[in-house]
């Protein structure tokens, strides 16, 4: 089982990212993933989902109108798509399904935004 988030890197405030989270060895379409994310310093905190099939979704107020989030049950992948960020959105971020699952959590991905 695992869930593999990539795609993060260094990019400058204003710019745009896509991260991609790809599962393997469960049922991912029966399944609502989110995207976490880990700031320096700071709790991990949830900041987009989907649902499973229907893929309604759900944002935290800080990235609302700028993260989109999405998934491909065909590929077993789900993406969030970063634009205008900031430089607070820097953080190491992990995909997962709700309620998570501790030994779901992979390495995640590092998104550094620099001013």
């Amino acid at each position: 089982v695992q869930l593999q988030a990539s795609g993060g890197g260094l990019v400058q405030t204003g710019g745009s990212l896509r991260l991609s989270c790809a599962a393997s060895g469960f049922t991912f379409d029966d399944k609502v993933i989110s995207w976490f994310r880990q700031a320096p310093g700071k709790e991990r905190e949830g900041i987009a989902c989907i649902s499973d099939r229907r893929a309604s979704t759900y944002y935290a107020d800080s990235v609302k109108g700028r993260f989109t989030i999405s998934r491909d049950n065909a590929k077993n992948t789900m993406y969030l798509q970063m634009n205008s960020l900031k430089p607070e959105d820097t953080a190491v971020y992990y995909c997962n399904v709700v309620p998570f699952v501790v030994r779901f959590w992979g390495q995640g991905t590092l998104v550094t935004v620099s001013s």
